[in-house]
């Protein structure tokens, strides 16, 4: 990967780690904070949480195909703007409404299908599976920032005060799109030849998109469903409350980013992106196995962790990769739209999923509908084709 490749990455990658750390950090208080809210109800709380996922959803396609028109960078600062803009309504808010309100509003700054699509061009196919890969070990730090600093930071300023500094997170986003993104010029790309409707069919229409799309739905299903099962999991096997939960998540994560380095490594010189990602998702369902029936072992517990967090990185480094790989050149904002859109619906879908196996069945019915979906996907996956190798349009980063 060259300096300037590195360079957009991570510049990219930072974007979406402060906006996602924004995000992230609500999630463990978010709950006992709706209770004191006007017109809280335990229906109107999970709306609250999950309405940013589902505005996300629907609005990634069409941010996507704007940024093949208008250009990702323009596409990215507006985005972060609404999403700013909606964290100040929710840190205003003194109703469940206002907050379901200001919620919408941050899932309206749809900007992940213009990020994927910014790292495609910037970088070439051999080094893209890397450069998402430094994406996804972002978010995932993020993550666990996040569920660090959430708690600690309730006590602090209170969850408005999350919500303030969310927005002050897109605001650094915003400078960083402006000062450290480089521009990206596509020499031989002509968005004008193809009418939107024409991509957006184009894409829905390949097999192979459609695949990679229901994976990383599957992917965030399956993620969020878990995190309703994990903490009660550690509290019940280990004694750890939320609160210390991040000594446990800070050497799990580490152990699964090291592992994820060499499926890596394998899926990219050895060209082997079909097969590891079968048998990431194959070790993501053993792994929902594993915690299903770990019961008090403690060391089942940790191997299940480890192995699900592995898993989860494998994936999450490798779809991105291969919808920019297997998407016309063209249409690849369009592409990665619609596969932004599947990852919130997953989003929404595992959490309202989830919750809804959490009160029929407990921690078990949780993991029972995440192993489900692991299983579907598990299938679909053996179904793929191996990837095309598409000419890439010639790119070049233009000089500041």
């Amino acid at each position: 990967m060259s300096a300037r490749e590195l360079r957009a990455t991570v510049s990219l990658a930072a974007i979406f780690a402060l906006r996602l750390l924004g995000l992230f950090m609500i999630y463990p208080v978010f709950a006992d904070y709706a209770r004191g809210l006007r017109g809280a109800s335990p229906l109107m709380t999970g709306m609250a949480l999950g309405a940013y996922g589902l505005t996300q959803g629907l609005l990634q396609i069409p941010m996507g195909l704007l940024s093949d028109r208008i250009g990702r960078k323009t596409v990215i600062g507006a985005g972060l703007a609404i999403f700013g803009f909606g964290s100040i309504v929710a840190a205003l808010a003194t109703s469940i409404e206002g907050v379901l309100l200001g919620r919408i509003l941050q899932g309206c700054g749809a900007v992940g299908s213009a990020i994927l699509a910014f790292v495609g061009d910037v970088t070439r196919e051999e080094v893209r599976t890397r450069a998402m890969a430094i994406v996804g070990a972002t978010i995932g730090l993020a993550f666990v920032l996040a569920i660090v600093a959430g708690p600690l930071l309730e006590g602090a300023i209170g969850v408005p005060g999350i919500f303030w500094l969310t927005a002050a997170l897109a605001v650094i986003g915003i400078a960083i799109v402006q000062e450290a993104v480089p521009t990206a010029v596509a020499i031989d790309r002509r968005p004008e030849a193809e009418p939107i409707a024409a991509l957006f069919s184009r894409v829905l229409r390949d097999g192979e998109l459609v695949r990679l799309d229901f994976g990383i739905f599957a992917l965030h299903a399956v993620l969020t469903a878990s995190f309703l099962a994990v903490p009660q999991l550690l509290a019940g096997t280990l004694g750890i409350a939320s609160d210390d939960a991040w000594k446990l998540y800070l050497p799990v994560l580490a152990g699964s980013v090291a592992l994820m380095v060499p499926a890596i490594l394998v899926a990219e010189k050895g060209k082997r992106m079909k097969e590891v990602l079968f048998g990431a998702v194959a070790l993501l369902t053993a792994s929902l196995l594993v915690l299903a029936v770990a019961g008090g072992v403690v060391a089942a517990l940790l191997a299940g962790l480890v192995a699900f967090f592995t898993a989860f990185n494998v994936s999450e480094a490798m779809l991105p990769s291969l919808v920019t790989k297997t998407a016309p050149a063209e249409a690849k904002g369009t592409a990665t739209g619609v596969y932004s859109s599947a990852q919130f619906l997953g989003i929404f879908v595992g959490g309202a999923g989830g919750g809804a196996a959490l009160a029929l069945g407990g921690v078990t019915g949780v993991l029972a509908f995440a192993l489900a979906v692991a299983l579907l996907w598990l299938g679909v996956v053996g179904t793929m084709r191996p990837t095309p190798r598409r000419a890439a349009p010639a790119v070049r980063i233009a000089e500041r």
